[in-house]
């Protein structure tokens, strides 16, 4: 994987591994901040979830299995903080298009030659996602699941970055605001077959039907999907509105502490139209509705600002050491989990210590053992200067 700019986070499949071809010495354009949330993003998908799961069984605690319920995805309308994993992830994604592609265009790069460019990195990412979804195994045509987490970055990111080549900042504008109006009023005067129009349950609302009909294989949960083909629509909102808080960072003449307030400030805007558009659009996950959409923006502004202004202004780093290590090598500590156990590795290290700790708390010492093996594999990558990125 090939690490073109120091906040790029999908380029080439490249391995680096020979210090002159490394990453650049950063830069005073560098932001620190990105790679750390990034990280505390990732974190939370390689096992840093089953903290608060494992403490809650051994205590059996209200305070404790109120945060594991946070660790869980509702089973259809709500919000609980593991859902802002997956589009946090692609919202970073959009932050550093100004710093990759935004650069490219800088030094003169023909925007088809970009096009292309985007275009690859995202079908590699949907390519991923079949693998990931699969594994390297032949299967019937029917048990082939293709739409997937890095599918749906993957396209939205392409479509995203493809509206970012070809129109200005207002452009960008228009279309985040149509794509989620027109979401929703597509949602709102369709359905299902014998549902009635605006029908947003599971069996009845439109986007699933679409999916059940031209999507092969096999969908995730039978009758929908939610790595979808239709809701990518909204998810390509997610990706300029990344997109756009990249351009306040990146060109903005605003001082770094404004950039952050403005950031801060726009969250809590993007917070309120949330709630209110809930009240007619509920928030959900598995449609990637429009309200959910806003609801993941606000919370990735404020944690972006918090982290931009504590690491980038402020200057205090080293705290966010551990999750750097982890945001970049994002890619690569996620497809792990499909072709190496884990867990496995972590028992044969550490499973003497579990048993030395025992009941109840055995489990929950595994747990932090599990996450310091994935981490210090990741340790040693960054150290050997190793970076998968697509």
């Amino acid at each position: 994987m090939k690490k073109e700019d120091p906040v790029c986070i999908f380029t080439d499949i490249y391995i680096v591994m020979n210090p002159a071809t490394a990453p650049a010495p950063l830069t005073s354009q560098r932001l620190y901040s990105l790679d750390a949330l990034r990280g505390f993003d990732m974190f939370w998908i390689i096992g840093g979830e089953e903290i608060f799961h494992s403490i809650a069984k051994v205590t059996g605690s209200p305070f404790w299995q109120t945060l594991s319920d946070q660790f869980e995805h509702p089973a259809w309308n709500g919000f609980h903080f593991y859902d802002l994993i997956f589009p946090m992830f692609l919202f970073i994604a959009g932050v550093a298009t100004p710093y990759s592609v935004g650069r490219q265009l800088e030094k003169g790069v023909p925007r088809n030659k970009l096009l292309l460019h985007v275009i690859r990195r995202g079908l590699i990412l949907v390519l991923l996602g079949i693998i990931y979804n699969n594994g390297l195994k032949l299967h019937p045509l029917s048990e082939i699941r293709f739409p997937s987490v890095l599918g749906r970055i993957g396209l939205a990111y392409m479509f995203a970055n493809i509206i970012y080549l070809y129109t200005g900042k207002r452009g960008q504008i228009i279309w985040c605001i149509s794509l989620l109006i027109g979401y929703w009023l597509l949602l709102l005067f369709n359905s299902a077959p014998g549902f009635p129009h605006g029908d947003l349950t599971m069996q009845g609302n439109f986007a699933s039907y679409i999916d059940r009909s031209i999507i092969p294989g096999r969908l995730y949960l039978g009758i929908h999907d939610p790595e979808g083909l239709v809701s990518c629509i909204p998810a390509i909102s997610t990706g300029l509105l990344g997109i756009l808080t990249g351009q306040l960072l990146k060109n903005s003449l605003l001082t770094p502490s404004a950039k952050a307030l403005r950031m801060a400030l726009g969250g809590i805007v993007f917070l309120i139209l949330a709630l209110v558009w809930n009240i007619v659009f509920p928030i959900n996950k598995n449609l990637w509705t429009s309200s959910f959409v806003l609801l993941t923006a606000s919370l990735s502004l404020l944690l972006l600002s918090t982290f931009y202004y504590i690491i980038d202004v402020l200057g205090y780093r080293k705290w966010a050491f551990f999750f750097t290590v982890i945001g970049m090598n994002s890619i690569l500590i996620y497809m792990s989990g499909r072709f190496i156990d884990w867990k496995y590795a972590t028992a044969g290290f550490f499973q003497w210590l579990g048993q030395w700790v025992g009941d109840p708390w055995g489990p929950v010492v595994m747990v932090f053992c599990y996450l310091a093996t994935r981490w210090a594999f990741l340790y040693f990558m960054y150290k050997k200067k190793v970076f998968l990125k697509v």
